[in-house]
C-alpha cells in the first residue's frame, strides 16, 4: 500500500510538471517592452557588431538574455534551449517547470528501479516462476536504470546552471555588456540565484506553479557601474511595460529586483552606502556584491 501511494504521488507530480513544460507558451517581448529596454545601461550587446541586439525577424530590440528561436521563429525571454522532448522552448515562463520535470522524472525512475530490484535479483537466481512476466521485470529495471543515469546527469547540469544563474546558451557564449564580457554577470550568489527561478515562497518550490521573480526582460547584475552619470535612468523609462500576451502576471521588475538587491548587510554600513542602495533599487543594473 505504501509503495502504491508513493508511486501515484510521484507519477502525478511527474505528469503535472511534464504537462506544464509542454503547454506553457514561451514568453516573448512586446514592442513596448522592446522600447523600454533600450535605456538599460547594461544591455547585453551583440557578439560580433558590439551594438544593441536587434532581431531582424521579430523587428524589435532583444531584452537581456532574450534570444530568437529558429524552431519557434520568435524571440524567447531568457531562452535556455529548444527541447525536442517537450516540443517547446524552455525559457523564462517554463524553466521552473522544466527543472521540476527533470527532478520528478528522476525520482520516478529511481523509485521504479528500487522497487523492482529484488525481483530483478530473483530473475538471475532463478527465483521467479518460469513465465514471460520475468522478462518484463528485467526490461523494466533496465529501462528505469538507464533513464535514471541520463536524467541524473541532465538534472545535475541544470542545477549547476541555476546555482550560477546561467542559461545553456550563456554557457557556450558569455554575455557581452557595454563595458566588458562577464560569464558570471548575472550571478548574485546561490541563494538569490535560486530564488530568482523558484521565487520567495518556499511552499511553491516543489509545485509546478509559476513563482519566478522578475518580468523576464531585465535582470539584476553583479557588474560594477562604470558610468556614474547614468547611475539612475530617467523617470518612467525604468518601469517595464507588461505584455498582454503573457500567460502569467509577472512580478514588477522594481519589486522583484530590489528585493534581491537589498538582502545584503553590506549595504547598510554607512548612510552614504545606504543612499547608493536606494539608487540600486531603481536601477536593475547597479552594483551587486561579488559572489562568494
Amino acid at each position: 500500500v505504501v509503495c502504491l501511494v508513493a508511486y501515484h504521488i510521484f507519477f502525478m507530480l511527474f505528469v503535472w510538471s511534464y504537462w506544464k513544460t509542454i503547454f506553457t507558451l514561451p514568453m516573448n517581448p512586446s514592442k513596448e517592452e522592446s522600447k523600454c529596454v533600450i535605456v538599460h545601461r547594461d544591455l547585453i550587446l551583440d557578439l560580433f557588431s558590439l551594438a544593441i541586439r536587434y532581431c531582424d525577424r521579430c523587428h524589435l530590440v532583444k531584452p537581456d538574455r532574450c534570444h530568437h528561436c529558429s524552431v519557434c521563429d520568435k524571440c524567447i525571454l531568457k531562452m535556455d534551449h529548444h527541447c525536442p522532448w517537450v516540443n517547446n522552448c524552455v525559457g523564462f515562463s517554463n524553466y521552473k517547470f522544466f527543472l521540476l520535470f527533470l527532478a520528478y522524472s528522476l525520482v520516478y525512475c529511481l523509485f521504479i528501479a528500487a522497487t523492482d530490484l529484488q525481483y530483478f535479483i530473483k530473475f538471475w537466481t532463478n527465483g521467479l516462476p518460469d513465465t514471460q512476466a520475468k522478462f518484463h521485470i528485467m526490461f523494466l529495471f533496465f529501462a528505469a536504470a538507464m533513464f535514471s543515469v541520463s536524467l541524473s546527469s541532465l538534472f545535475g547540469y541544470h542545477c549547476w546552471l541555476v546555482s550560477k544563474n546561467k542559461s545553456t546558451l550563456e554557457v557556450f557564449r558569455a554575455p557581452i555588456f557595454r563595458h566588458r564580457t562577464d560569464k558570471n554577470g548575472f550571478s548574485l550568489g546561490f541563494s538569490k540565484n535560486l530564488r530568482q527561478v523558484f521565487g520567495d515562497e518556499k511552499k511553491y518550490w516543489l509545485l509546478p506553479v509559476f513563482s519566478s521573480l522578475g518580468d523576464g526582460c531585465s535582470f539584476p547584475t553583479c557588474l560594477v557601474n562604470q558610468d556614474p552619470e547614468q547611475a539612475s535612468t530617467p523617470g518612467g523609462l525604468n518601469s517595464t511595460s507588461k505584455n498582454e500576451n503573457h500567460l502569467f502576471p509577472p512580478k514588477s521588475l522594481r519589486d522583484s529586483q530590489s528585493h534581491l538587491l537589498t538582502d545584503t548587510p553590506s549595504w547598510s554600513e554607512t548612510n552614504a552606502k545606504a543612499e547608493k542602495g536606494k539608487v540600486g533599487m531603481n536601477n536593475p543594473a547597479l552594483t551587486m556584491e561579488n559572489e562568494t
